[in-house]
């Protein structure tokens, strides 16, 4: 049978700290899905009926709200009009607010006694910090997950800020098959952005041209050393002599060579 999860996630507002009880959505599940899951467990009616009638009961409801009236489905759901705001006194006018008129929708207590009669709960484990990387750019070629070694490559995402000199945080680029190098040349450390001039480590094959990324970093003083890698591969820029020789081309440089930067 299928759970409900959950995973306990620190509650930033209490102290001394405590956690909230976080539900994790398996699925989101939409108008199609309903109307198809509908239809299967009603071979006479199609699917499409099924949607229509779906979106034509919102339709309904929501002119009755804009009415004035309470919708109330027998053992089902109500929805009821609020409002959000207050007033100083009774005859001040209505706060000028966009979001002044609310909609709630609360279950009955039928329904909501038998959701929680057949649910069978999962704890999920607590999801850890962790620096994440959403994208890396050369600056000056303009280019996604690009290393430049004339460039300054741009990290953009999250918690990214580290210590510089700490011991075990920095930031590493590191060949898919050989090399690994301590970047040590940086404009910016922030939780959102870092500004560095890549330093791109050798690998034991000139034609292998791809690198991972990563950070490491510490959020407490005493606390465990956290990594996020950089989800794509870091490309560098090849060098490719005898370029349109009818032999395959060499990597490298040679002054007498017909070069191509790839």
């Amino acid at each position: 049978m299928p759970t409900i999860q959950w995973r306990p996630a620190v509650n930033a507002l209490t102290v001394p700290q405590s956690y909230k009880i976080l539900f994790v959505p398996r699925n989101t599940v939409g108008y199609s899905e309903l109307a198809t899951e509908i239809a299967a467990e009603n071979p006479n009616w199609n699917a499409e009926l099924v949607e229509a009638i779906l979106r034509a009961e919102r339709k309904a409801i929501q002119r009755h709200l804009i009415n004035g009236d309470q919708i109330t489905l027998e053992d089902d759901f109500t929805y009821r009009i609020s409002f959000l705001g207050k007033l100083a006194a009774p005859d001040d006018p209505l706060p000028d607010r966009d979001d002044l008129i609310q909609v709630n929708i609360n279950a009955s207590v039928p329904f909501m006694r038998e959701v929680r009669h057949a649910a069978q709960l999962e704890r999920l484990p607590p999801e850890q910090k962790l620096p994440m990387i959403a994208a890396a750019e050369d600056t000056r070629l303009k280019l996604n997950d690009v290393l430049n070694p004339k460039g300054v490559l741009k990290l953009t995402g999250t918690n990214l800020y580290f210590e510089e000199g700490e011991e075990g945080c920095g930031c590493v680029i590191e060949g898919t098959k050989s090399g690994r190098a301590v970047q040590s040349q940086f404009a910016l450390i922030s939780n959102a952005s870092v500004l560095l001039v890549p330093e791109i480590p050798a690998q034991t094959h000139p034609w292998n041209n791809e690198y991972t990324l990563s950070i490491s970093t510490q959020y407490t003083e005493h606390g465990t050393l956290r990594t996020g890698i950089y989800g794509r591969k870091l490309r560098s820029p090849l060098t490719l002599t005898n370029f349109g020789h009818p032999h395959p081309p060499e990597v490298g440089s040679s002054p007498a060579a017909r070069t191509v930067r790839m």
